[in-house]
């Protein structure tokens, strides 16, 4: 998890030349989920600290980070997706918008991925 965080930030530095970008936290992520058993997909918005359930699977979003100079750039979440019943998370880490095979959801069922930051 540090090193998917440590990895994000200087993702954000390197995009702003040699100086690191000022990041802020949002007010919850934008993500996108699907199902594909079913095929379905849909775009969730899931507020910080908050929970939301998708098929089989509750996805949580604990912070949302993105470059106060540009807003709608490179946005980076902490999420915690865990399926069914379990106690135990399938995933717990950040992702990266602009990257997101780079921490994905490994699940046979469910993809879920970071499309931005919620605006306030």
């Amino acid at each position: 998890m540090r090193a998917a965080l440590a990895f994000a930030a200087g993702l954000l530095a390197s995009a702003g030349g040699l100086s690191a970008q000022q990041v802020a936290s949002a007010p919850g992520a934008v993500l996108r989920a699907l199902d594909k058993t079913s095929g379905l997909t849909e775009d969730i918005e899931v507020a910080a600290g908050t929970s939301v359930a998708f098929g089989r699977i509750t996805v949580a979003v604990s912070d949302c980070r993105y470059p106060v100079d540009d807003p709608s750039s490179n946005a980076f979440a902490h999420l915690t997706i865990t399926h069914g019943n379990s106690e135990t998370p399938e995933f717990d880490g950040w992702m990266v918008a602009q990257s997101p095979a780079l921490s994905a959801l490994d699940d046979p069922r469910y993809d879920v991925w970071l499309l931005r930051c919620m605006s306030s």
